[in-house]
C-alpha cells in the first residue's frame, strides 16, 4: 500500500479591537523561536477549524474569542519549514486586556499595523495580518 502524504491542517487567528490593535505572541518553540506570530495551531482530529480558531486563542492569549470573518487560507507548501501546513485564517474580536501568554506562547503584545516593519514575524504571518486588517476595516 503506498505512503500517502497530507498537509496538516492549521488556523490563524486575528484578535483585534476596535482601534485595530492585535494581539502576537512571542514563540517559545522553534521554529521561529522568539519571532512574533499570530495566535494558531494545529486543527485537532475531529474538530472543526473554527473551535480550533477559537481554543488555539484560549490556549495561547488566554482571551475568548468570537470569530469574525474567514479572511483566507494558506497553503504554500514553504509556508512552514517543519512540513507542509494550510492554515485557515479568521478576524475574531476579543478583550485585548485580559491577554496573558500561556501554552507554547513566551509572551504576548498588542500592536498596530504600523508596528510591523520593526517586528520579527514568523512564517508566512505578515501577509495574513495585512489580509486581516483589511478584512476587518470593511
Amino acid at each position: 500500500m503506498a505512503d500517502y502524504k497530507n498537509p496538516s491542517l492549521t488556523t490563524d487567528i486575528f484578535i483585534y479591537d476596535e482601534n485595530f490593535n492585535f494581539i502576537l505572541i512571542k514563540r517559545k518553540n522553534e521554529p521561529f523561536k522568539d519571532y512574533w506570530a499570530l495566535p494558531g495551531g494545529f486543527v485537532e482530529y475531529g474538530e472543526s477549524v473554527e473551535t480550533a480558531a477559537i481554543r488555539e486563542a484560549k490556549e495561547e492569549t488566554s482571551i475568548d474569542v468570537e470569530l469574525q470573518n474567514l479572511v483566507n487560507v494558506y497553503s504554500s507548501p514553504d509556508r512552514d519549514p517543519r512540513r507542509h501546513t494550510v492554515t485557515v485564517a479568521y478576524t475574531a474580536k476579543g478583550d485585548l486586556t485580559a491577554g496573558k501568554a500561556d501554552s507554547d506562547a513566551k509572551d504576548i503584545g498588542i500592536f498596530k499595523a504600523d508596528e510591523l516593519d520593526e517586528i520579527n514575524i514568523a512564517f508566512d504571518h505578515s501577509k495574513i495580518i495585512k489580509d486581516c486588517l483589511q478584512k476587518a476595516k470593511k
